[in-house]
C-alpha cells in the first residue's frame, strides 16, 4: 500500500465503526480512481442536528480526497418511511412534505460540503419512472426469510405486530439506488447496515461491481447515553441561534467530547491527540471544549457568530452577567397573582406546568438571581422579574 493511500484510509476510517470490504476499498483507492461515494437521506423532517453532520461531514472527508459525492435525498423512499428501527409502520409523509424537507436539507449540507463537488439527486428520478413489471421483477431478487433476519422485523414478527408488505420494499429501492447511480461506496450508520448490503448484493444481480460500505456510529446526544434525536430532546439543532448551539455543546461531558471532536471536528487527527496531550497534561477541558463548541458555531453560522458565542457564553456563566438581548414580556394574570409553574410556562421557559414544577424540584429555577424550592410559589401583579430555567433558558417578565 502507497503512503498516499495509507493517508487516505486513515481520514476515511476515521470514526468509522466498519467498512465493508477494506480490501476492496484499498484496491479502488490504490488504481487513483475518482470513486462515486453516495449517501441518502430520506426528508422525514425539516431541520438537520449535529447526529445527521456525522456522515455528511464524511462525505466532505471525499470530497478533500478528490472524490465524487452525491448527496441522495430520498424523497420516493421517504414517501414509504424507512422501518429501521421502528416498532410499528411509519405514517407516510405527503408528496409536499417531503419536497418541502428536501429543500431545507439542500439549504443545510452546504454549510458542510462544498456545493461544486457535490452533486444532489432525488430518487424519484428513476423510481417514479420504473413501470410495475420492473418494481416485481426487483422485488423476486429478495427472499422473505432474508427480509425477517433484519432485527426489527423480526421482532415484529415475532411479536405479532404487523409488518406492512411496503416495508419490504424500502431495503430493496435503496439497495437499487446504488445500481441506478452506479455507486463506488455508500456511507449509513451502523443501523443501515442491511440496508447498506442490500444495495451490494442488487449490483451483483445487475452485474456491477459490489459498493464499498462504510457504517459511521449514531452519535450520542447531550446526555451521553443514547443516540442524538429531537424526540429525545437530547439533540443540537445545526440551524439555532449560536448561543443555543454554543450552550449545548458545553454541557456534554469531557469524555463525549472527545467523540464529537473525532465524529464533527475538521481539526486534523494530529491536532486532537495534540488537544487530548495538553489535557493530560493538565490543561482544562473547559478550554479545549470552548474550541470545540465555537468551531462548531462557525461551521454553521459564521466566525464573527463563533467568537461572539464564546465571548457571552463566558459573561454569562463565569463572570454571572444576563444575556444581552432579554426582552420583555407581558404576562396576564386573572387575580393579581400566578402561579411560578404556570409563569414559566407562559414565559416559554419550559414545555408544560409539570415541567416547570420539575424543575424547581431539582434546584434549577431561579428567580432574580435567587434559587427557589417551593413548587406552591405564588408571584403578584405589578411586578418585573427576570427567570432562568437551567444554565440557558432566560426571561425578562411584568406581571399584569
Amino acid at each position: 500500500m502507497t503512503s498516499v493511500t495509507e493517508e487516505a484510509l486513515t481520514l476515511i476510517g476515521r470514526g468509522a465503526d466498519e467498512i465493508i470490504r477494506a480490501a476492496e476499498l484499498i484496491e479502488r483507492l490504490e488504481s487513483r480512481q475518482r470513486l462515486k461515494v453516495k449517501v441518502g437521506f430520506d426528508p422525514t423532517a425539516p431541520d438537520l442536528h449535529l447526529g445527521h453532520t456525522v456522515l455528511v461531514n464524511k462525505m466532505r472527508q471525499f470530497q478533500e480526497l478528490g472524490h465524487e459525492v452525491v448527496f441522495l435525498i430520498g424523497d420516493f423512499t421517504g414517501m414509504i418511511g424507512d422501518p429501521t428501527g421502528k416498532s410499528t409502520t411509519r405514517p407516510p409523509l405527503s408528496r409536499e412534505e417531503v419536497l418541502a424537507n428536501a429543500r431545507t436539507y439542500e439549504e443545510q449540507i452546504f454549510k458542510i460540503l462544498d456545493p461544486v463537488k457535490t452533486s444532489v439527486v432525488f430518487n424519484s428520478t428513476w423510481m417514479a419512472q420504473m413501470p410495475a413489471s420492473e418494481l416485481v421483477q426487483l422485488a423476486a431478487k429478495h427472499t422473505v426469510a432474508r427480509m425477517l433476519e433484519r432485527e426489527d422485523f423480526s421482532t415484529r414478527y415475532q411479536n405479532g405486530q404487523p409488518i406492512a408488505i411496503h416495508e419490504f420494499l424500502y431495503p430493496l429501492i435503496q439497495g437499487y439506488d446504488s445500481v441506478a447511480l452506479q455507486a463506488d461506496v455508500e456511507l449509513g450508520g451502523t443501523d443501515q447496515k442491511f440496508n447498506l448490503l442490500v444495495g451490494r448484493e442488487l449490483q451483483r444481480h445487475f452485474g456491477q461491481r459490489p459498493q464499498v460500505v462504510i457504517t459511521m456510529p449514531l452519535l450520542e446526544g447531550l446526555d451521553g447515553t443514547q443516540k442524538m434525536s429531537k424526540s429525545l430532546g437530547n439533540y443540537v439543532g445545526i440551524t439555532e441561534p449560536p448561543g443555543e448551539i454554543f450552550g449545548k455543546v458545553m454541557s456534554i461531558s469531557d469524555t463525549l467530547m472527545w467523540r464529537y471532536y473525532e465524529l464533527l471536528s475538521a481539526r486534523s487527527n494530529q491536532e486532537i491527540d495534540a488537544l487530548k496531550r495538553s489535557v493530560d497534561g493538565g490543561a482544562n477541558p473547559r478550554d479545549v471544549k470552548f474550541m470545540l463548541a465555537e468551531e462548531l458555531v462557525t461551521r454553521f453560522h459564521s466566525k464573527s457568530a463563533g467568537r461572539r458565542a464564546r465571548e457571552e457564553f463566558v459573561n454569562r456563566f463565569q463572570r454571572g452577567e444576563l444575556p444581552p438581548e432579554m426582552p420583555l414580556t407581558e404576562i396576564a394574570t386573572e387575580d393579581g397573582v400566578i402561579a411560578v409553574s404556570v409563569l414559566l410556562k407562559q414565559a416559554d421557559l419550559t414545555s408544560s406546568t409539570s415541567e416547570a414544577r420539575r424543575m424547581v424540584r431539582q434546584g434549577a429555577v431561579r428567580i432574580d438571581g435567587e434559587r427557589i424550592d417551593d413548587v406552591n410559589l405564588e408571584l403578584h401583579a405589578g411586578k418585573s422579574h427576570v427567570l432562568q430555567v437551567g444554565k440557558r433558558r432566560f426571561a425578562r417578565v411584568v406581571i399584569d
